[in-house]
């Protein structure tokens, strides 16, 4: 073991090369935070985590300002220790989306660190369930992309290998959504698997209403349908349909996953290992689903949910947004399949140059030990 003496944290700002749009807002960009940490042997290791645009700077201040002086010191190898000390650290701002936030980038260098000095990738680190996972496009599925387009992606999509596409909801009327949805369904086929995310969206009335025609398309889940803070609304939802219900990505704690799975209210879980504070909080919630019997399928940050999807045994899915290209290799891939990476670590193979260059002004930040 040895003792964190050295932080650096940074931010790049990476704008999407489409437009992505859904119900509520548009996709700006990925403000990606990034936390470097070195130990008392010279061992460096990168862990990072984003915002779709808003509240960067305020990651990074919490980082600055009490995270990062807190961590100096600490043992890098007692992650579970150095996670609850931070949590309650600042439990004052937990549980939140920015103290979740800035804590995933703390955390995922730390074990990044680990996979870098015992030479293991992540995905045997973290448990070593699979070597590759089916991987559904979202790219071409956002809201105000005309149905002939998403059946056009949807079959470019098919042709590569991908086993599946994710189409927005949330049209004005439930016409509007059958359309959409139907012409994907009939131009590609039963066995291809579509899934809905409606990105909070609507009330409980107007998912219900369409809830039986997503039955009738076979769409294998609804993400999202109301705010994610109406667990017994949900869980009326779900009882009501036989369609999954698909929560997580607006949830920031294994708690709140705990009262979802408790009420009945989803039939898969999403987590996003940088809004829930990391990797040692998503093997929580994956592990909690497991022993449930429900599907964790994660929201985003394909790069690092490929190695923990992995790792686990029922994460059947990953949902394929490539958004790091410009500053790292590109994920390794075998036609629709995404490959566990088998380098030490988070397996990313960053690329410094472009990320020094790309650094917005002003957000560098270099804490030592005393």
């Amino acid at each position: 073991m040895a003792r964190i003496t050295h932080a650096r944290a940074f931010m790049v700002d990476l704008v999407p090369k489409v437009l992505r749009t859904d119900a509520i807002q548009s996709f700006k960009s990925q403000e990606t935070i990034f936390v470097e940490v070195t130990d008392a042997d010279g061992a460096r290791s990168m862990g990072y985590s984003y915002t779709i645009g808003d509240g960067g700077p305020s990651v990074l201040a919490l980082l600055e300002h009490t995270l990062l002086p807190r961590l100096m010191g600490q043992e890098a190898d007692a992650i579970e220790a150095i996670w609850r000390d931070l949590l309650f650290w600042t439990h004052a701002t937990a549980v939140g989306p920015i103290m979740s936030l800035a804590l995933a980038a703390i955390d995922t260098a730390l074990w990044d660190l680990r996979g870098r000095r015992t030479g293991l990738p992540l995905h045997l680190l973290a448990g070593g369930a699979k070597t590759s996972v089916p991987m559904y496009t979202t790219e071409g599925g956002w809201l105000h992309i005309a149905p002939e387009a998403l059946v056009e992606d949807a079959q470019a999509a098919q042709a590569q290998g991908f086993r599946g596409s994710k189409v927005k909801i949330g049209k004005p009327t439930v016409a509007g959504d059958a359309a959409r949805l139907g012409a994907v369904r009939e131009a590609l086929g039963d066995d291809y698997e579509i899934m809905t995310d409606a990105n909070q969206s609507m009330t409980a009335a107007e998912a219900l209403r369409r809830a039986p025609m997503l039955e009738a398309l076979n769409i294998g889940w609804f993400e999202e349908p109301l705010p994610s803070d109406d667990i017994a609304g949900h869980a009326r939802l779900q009882a009501g349909t036989r369609v999954p219900v698909a929560v997580g990505e607006s949830l920031y704690s294994p708690g709140q996953f705990a009262d979802y799975i408790a009420q009945g209210a989803c039939g898969i879980v999403q987590a996003d290992v940088a809004r829930v504070g990391g990797i040692t909080p998503w093997l929580k919630i994956a592990h909690m689903a497991e022993a449930h019997n429900i599907a964790i399928c994660p929201h985003f940050l394909m790069e690092l949910h490929v190695s923990l999807v992995c790792a686990v045994p029922n994460a059947p899915w990953l949902e394929y947004i490539p958004q790091l290209d410009e500053v790292a290799a590109p994920m390794a891939r075998d036609g629709g399949l995404a490959l566990a990476p088998t380098g030490a670590g988070l397996g990313i193979d960053w690329d410094m140059d472009r990320l020094s260059a790309q650094t917005a002004e002003g957000s560098r930040i270099e804490i030592r030990e005393e």
